[in-house]
C-alpha cells in the first residue's frame, strides 16, 4: 500500500498512487491508457478511444438527475519527465516514488506528474464512485498534452455528448480558470563548420547547473535563471579575450521547461585555463548576486573533459554565441486587459549541437495571436542577421475568456458557498487544451479548476495535500449543482 492511502479523499489518492506506478511520459502514455480502460470496464463504465489514443468513459446520470447538462471531466494523460543530476530515474521503465512532507506530496528527485495527474485521479474518483451526485458524466482523457496537445488537435466533433467541460489542468485552488495563452514552438537551425583543435589546447567542460527550473508559461514572469541563457551571456563575454574554442553546448531538456543545466565543452590554451576558471568564479558571484531573490544554488564547474570532436571555426562560433546570446527569453509584454497576468512570452527551451549544426528550440505564448506573430518575427529577424534557418510551427490558438459563461458563475457561487469566501477569476499565461476544444465543439461551456500545484515541470513539483481535499469538494458539490437542461 502507498503512504498516499493515509490521505483525504482516499479513492483520489489512491488512483493517484496507480497513476504514478505506470509510467507516462509524453508519447510513453500507452500502458496508463491501456490500464484504465481495463479499470472502468472492469467497473460496467463504458470506455472507447479514439483514432489518436484519447479515452472517453461515460456514465448515466445519478437516478433523479438524468435531466441534467451533461459534463464532461477532462485531463491529459501524460507528464513532464524531468529529473535532478543525482537522480537515476528512467521514465518510460520506473515508477514516480511520491512521498509527503511537511502538508506537500512530492516525488523523491523527479517530477511528481501532480500535473496532470492529479485531475485525471479525480475524473476516475468521480465517475468511479456512486456516491458522487451528477447528471449524465464523460470523462475525456487526452493524449499527449504537455509536447505538443496531440491529442486535443486530434478530438473529433460530435464525440463528446456533453454541454459543459471542466478541465482539471490548473494549479492553484481558489482560482478559476476562464481563459489561457496559446503558443507555438519555433527553431533556429544555424550551419556549423568544424576544423581541428589548434596544437597544445587543453579540453574543459563548462556545466551551470543547480537551478529551479520550472514551467515556461506559469513560472515564466517568476524571474528564474535560464541555465542555457546565461552560459551563452558567459561565453560571448569571454570567448575571444580568452581564446576559448567550442566543442559542444547543450541546454534544456524540454521546450516547455525553463532550463536547469546547460553544458559546453570547449578547447583553451593551458596558460589561460587559470584565466578561465577566475573568470567563472567572477561571473558564478555577479549571477548569483542578481538572482539571489529566486535562485538559491547556482553552481558553474569547470573541469577536464575529454572530446574527439573538432571545434567550431571562428565564424560558426561568434554566429552561434551571438545568436543565442540575443535571443530573448522570458516575459515580452504584460497584458492590459487582465491585470497581473503575461500577455507574450518566450522560452528558450531547447539547445543541441551536433557536428554540422545547431538548433535553438522555443516556445513562444501569447493571451493574442498579435503577440505570438511579433515574436515570430523578432527570432525570425534575429536568424537572418546570424544566417540561421528558422521554422514555426505547431501553433495552437488561446482560450478566449467569456465573462457571460454561465458555468464560470456556476462554480464561483458554489466556491463562495461552499467556503465563504470568493474565488479569483483568472486567465492563465500556460496552454490549456480548452482553445483547441472549442474548434469542434463551439458551443461547450468551459472552465478550468483544480489544486495548488507548485514547481510543475520541474523535480520541485509538489501538490498541496489540503487542497486537493479542497478541490474535490469543490468538484463534486458543483456536479451536484449542475442546472437542467435547458
Amino acid at each position: 500500500m502507498s503512504e498516499l492511502s493515509q490521505l483525504s479523499p482516499q479513492p483520489l489518492w489512491d488512483i493517484f498512487a496507480k497513476v504514478c506506478s505506470i509510467p507516462h511520459p509524453s508519447y510513453h502514455e500507452e500502458a496508463l491508457a491501456k490500464h484504465i480502460v481495463e479499470w472502468a470496464q472492469e467497473k460496467g463504465i463504458h470506455a472507447e478511444r479514439d483514432e489518436v489514443g484519447n479515452i472517453l468513459l461515460r456514465k448515466p446520470a445519478t437516478k433523479g438527475m438524468e435531466n441534467r447538462k451533461a459534463v464532461a471531466l477532462q485531463a491529459h494523460l501524460d507528464m513532464v519527465p524531468q529529473k535532478n543530476n543525482d537522480t537515476v530515474h528512467d521514465f518510460t521503465k520506473d515508477p514516480i516514488q511520491p512521498f509527503i512532507e511537511n502538508g506537500w506530496v512530492k516525488a523523491r528527485g523527479t517530477t511528481l506528474g501532480a500535473d496532470n495527474g492529479i485531475g485525471l485521479a479525480s475524473a476516475l474518483a468521480v465517475i468511479a464512485d456512486d456516491s458522487v451526485a451528477h447528471g449524465p458524466l464523460e470523462v475525456l482523457l487526452t493524449m499527449t498534452e504537455e509536447t505538443g496537445m496531440a491529442g486535443a488537435f486530434g478530438l473529433q466533433p460530435n464525440w463528446l455528448q456533453s454541454e459543459i467541460l471542466i478541465n482539471t489542468d490548473s494549479e492553484t485552488e481558489g482560482e478559476i480558470y476562464m481563459g489561457c495563452a496559446g503558443g507555438i514552438d519555433f527553431t533556429s537551425t544555424l550551419a556549423l563548420t568544424r576544423e581541428a583543435v589548434p596544437a597544445g589546447y587543453t579540453t574543459l567542460k563548462l556545466t551551470l547547473k543547480g537551478l529551479k527550473g520550472g514551467h515556461s508559461g506559469a513560472d515564466i514572469h517568476l524571474g528564474l535563471g535560464n541555465a542555457s541563457k546565461l552560459l551563452a551571456r558567459f561565453l560571448a563575454e569571454h570567448a575571444d579575450s580568452l581564446g576559448l574554442r567550442l566543442l559542444d553546448f547543450t541546454g534544456g531538456t524540454l521546450r516547455n521547461a525553463i532550463p536547469r543545466e546547460a553544458i559546453a565543452t570547449l578547447a583553451i590554451a593551458a596558460e589561460n585555463v587559470d584565466a578561465l576558471k577566475a573568470a567563472a568564479q567572477e561571473f558564478l558571484a555577479t549571477i548569483q548576486f542578481e538572482l539571489s531573490a529566486v535562485e538559491k544554488k547556482i553552481a558553474l564547474v569547470v573541469e577536464a573533459a575529454h572530446s574527439d570532436a573538432k571545434v567550431l571555426n571562428a565564424d560558426s562560433q561568434s554566429r552561434f554565441l551571438a545568436l543565442l546570446n540575443a535571443t530573448p527569453n522570458g516575459v515580452i509584454r504584460m497584458s492590459d486587459d487582465v491585470k497581473g497576468v503575461v500577455e507574450t512570452s518566450l522560452n528558450v527551451g531547447v539547445v543541441t549541437m551536433k557536428d554540422d549544426e545547431v538548433a535553438i528550440n522555443c516556445l513562444i505564448r501569447s493571451l493574442i495571436d498579435s503577440g505570438k506573430e511579433y515574436v515570430v518575427s523578432m527570432l525570425d529577424s534575429l536568424g537572418k542577421l546570424a544566417g540561421a534557418k528558422t521554422l514555426a510551427k505547431g501553433s495552437y490558438p488561446g482560450w478566449k475568456p467569456e465573462p457571460s459563461s454561465p458555468v464560470m458563475t456556476l462554480v464561483r457561487e458554489t466556491y463562495q458557498q461552499l467556503f465563504d469566501k470568493t474565488p479569483n477569476i483568472m486567465v492563465i499565461h500556460a496552454g490549456l487544451e480548452c482553445g483547441l476544444f472549442k474548434k469542434p465543439y463551439p458551443d461547450m461551456d468551459m472552465v478550468s479548476i483544480g489544486p495548488t500545484i507548485t514547481g510543475p515541470h520541474s523535480p520541485d513539483e509538489q501538490v498541496h495535500i489540503e487542497s486537493v481535499a479542497l478541490y474535490w469538494q469543490l468538484l463534486t458539490a458543483l456536479l451536484k449543482a449542475i442546472p437542467e437542461k435547458n
